[in-house]
Order: structure tokens, then sequence, then C-alpha cells
């Protein structure tokens, strides 16, 4: 499913078809809704009595694989705006995450693989009483996928310069450019000097540094589930490459997030510090690094690695990387590594209580 212009969307599963037909993609009616359907397979009205598919919103998923091109799906004849092409999505069920019901959606109707794909941003179309988000995602190994329901013609991987040339969905197509632009951005990776956080608030962390930075980690995991938007006004320094997209999505008066990878390096006492569990929609979100020496040090070496795609004129930029710490030295030698950093005042203000 994709939203149209006009933000209105159109679910696979909308025939009145009351017959036990067998329903291909080059029928002309769809299937009728199950009884036993989920709760967010629903029309929600606006007051103006524009209709909208998915009563918890809609998630659609684009695929990128940087040398394939985008994933696209031919879209049933019996569809919405039937015949074009587009992504495959659809209903979020109650509290799904948007990266969730996407990647749900795309492995019922292509067989897409959740586990081979990493978040990068998300595009939302937000209409008040209905929300729409394109996410876009990396594919972090190479797969097939195919027609796996009768909501599309055909899966094919198709070139960035060459879905202009297709028939697309209006909606899809008119996001195109924002999309494009967002397409092949570096994921942005966040790493938090944990024991600099942490003695920024004087609350007694000193009687138990172990149990101080599980907090953090604690309050670090539940931010990476919201999906904390790190573009904001509040936080220029982390914006760079997405200016461009940011722009458009702006003249679109679409809102635009990014996601990203946060990296927790701990040391001395609070080596041991683990993990929370994180949902799976979050899959790879967070990191806990325990630094065999000083922690400065690990944190300058990850932020090498990270960057180190920029080095020698390398054509596919590594993940823009942000530091959290107010360490001054520490900031120095992350800055010279290709980083940049932010005090943690700027963290501690986006996390959640404990």
């Amino acid at each position: 499913m994709t939203s149209d212009d006009s933000g209105t969307a159109h679910a696979g599963h909308l025939g009145d078809d009351d017959t036990d037909a067998t329903v291909t993609s080059r029928s002309l009616r769809g299937p009728r809704l199950s009884a036993h359907r989920d709760a967010g397979d629903a029309w929600v009205v606006a007051p103006d009595g524009t209709r909208y598919w998915g009563r918890f919103g809609a998630a659609g998923l684009v695929v990128h694989d940087p040398g394939r091109g985008v994933l696209l799906q031919h879209r049933a004849s019996w569809s919405h705006h039937g015949d074009t092409w587009g992504v495959p999505g659809g209903a979020l069920h109650e509290a799904e995450a948007a990266f969730a019901g996407a990647c749900r959606e795309a492995a019922e109707e292509a067989d897409v693989p959740a586990a081979l794909l990493e978040p990068v941003a998300s595009v939302v179309l937000d209409r008040g009483v209905w929300r729409y988000t394109t996410v876009i995602a990396r594919a972090t190994s190479p797969f097939e996928a195919r027609a796996a329901d009768a909501e599309s013609h055909e899966l094919r991987w198709v070139p960035i310069d060459e879905v202009d040339s297709l028939p697309l969905h209006p909606g899809f197509g008119a996001a195109w450019e924002l999309l494009r632009s967002v397409i092949g951005l570096p994921r942005i990776a966040v790493v938090v000097d944990v024991a600099n956080v942490v003695g920024s608030v004087p609350d007694g962390w000193w009687r138990d540094r172990r149990g101080a930075a599980e907090r953090l980690i604690h309050r670090l995991a539940l931010w990476s589930e919201a999906g904390d938007d790190l573009l904001d006004e509040q936080a220029p320094t982390v914006q760079g490459p997405w200016d461009e997209a940011l722009a458009i999505a702006s003249s679109k008066g679409l809102a635009l997030e990014a996601a990203a990878t946060l990296i927790a390096v701990v040391e001395g006492e609070a080596r041991g510090a683990l993990a929370p569990n994180i949902g799976e929609e979050r899959r790879g979100a967070l990191e806990v690094v325990a630094a065999a020496g000083a922690g400065d040090d690990a944190i300058v070496d990850r932020v090498r690695a990270l960057t180190g795609a920029f080095l020698g004129g390398a054509s596919t930029p590594g993940s823009s990387v942000v530091v959290v710490t107010s360490d001054r030295e520490l900031r120095r030698r992350v800055e010279a590594a290709g980083a940049v950093t932010v005090g943690t005042r700027w963290l501690l203000d986006r996390l959640p209580p404990s």
C-alpha cells in the first residue's frame, strides 16, 4: 500500500467480493476483508470526510541495495492506482513501530527478510487523524524478493536513475525527489562517552559505577526504541549531508527523521554493564562496548573505524559520527578523526527518565 498524492491511503484488501474465488494480481476486484483481520485494518475518517487506511496509521518500506538500486513493487491491477509502481506496505498494528510494521508488510507481500535491513531514515506524512511513514532502509546483504501474495504483479530491483521511467503510483512519485535525496546518505552513529555523561550529574554515581552505567544504558535503550529525531533544530551539528533532504522535506510539508546506531562505551568498574533487550524493530540500534583500556582511546578507535570510509576518496562514505562528551581533550581527538561532538546536556535533555 502507498499513500496517494492527496494523502489518502488505499489498502490491498478492499474488495467487497463475498465469493471464495481466487484473487490474483490481475483480478479487477480484490479479496474481501477477513472477519479475523487485525484491528488496524480499518478506515480512519477525517472531519472533512477523507478516508485513510489504517486505524493506527500505515507504513511502507523503501529498500536500497547499493549494487542494484531500490526494490519496487508492481502493484496489482485491482489495487488503488493498480498497475503502477510503488513500495510494499500497509496498515500498522496497535502500538507497532513504523519500521517493524513496514518490515512485516514487506515480508508478507514480497518475502523481504527484516534481518537483512538497516533503517536509515523515515519520512512522515501527518494528517492529524492519521500518519503514513515511509521507512528507508539499506540492505546489509543481497537478497531476492518475490511476489508473495496477490498484491503484486512482481518485485524488481530498479537502478535509481531508472525509477522515473516507470509509471509510478502518484503518492510514491510525489515523494520520490525526497526519498532519492535520502537514499545513500550515511547512517548516523552516536558514540556515547558513558563515564563522562554519568559523571556530569552528581547523583552519587561514584558509589556504584556499574549500576550508574547500566541506568544510563537503559535510558539509551528506551531512547533508541522511541526513535528520537536527530535532525531537529536543536542539534544543527548532526545534520551535515542531510541538509538538502531536510529542505526538500520542509517544502513538501513532510517530516524527515534519521535513524541512528547508539554506541555506549564503558570503562573501568563499569565494564560489566549490560545492555537491556530492546525491541526487534530497533535491531542493532544500541551497542555496548567495554573498553579494554582507557575509554577515551576506545572511543577514538571506534570513531576512526566509522569514519574510515571517508579516507582515500572512498565513493561510499561511512557513518556520520557524533560523539557525546564534554571532555575537551577527547572532543579535540575525535573531531580530528572526523566526528562532530555535542555536550552531555544535549543527550541528557533527550533521554527518557530511568
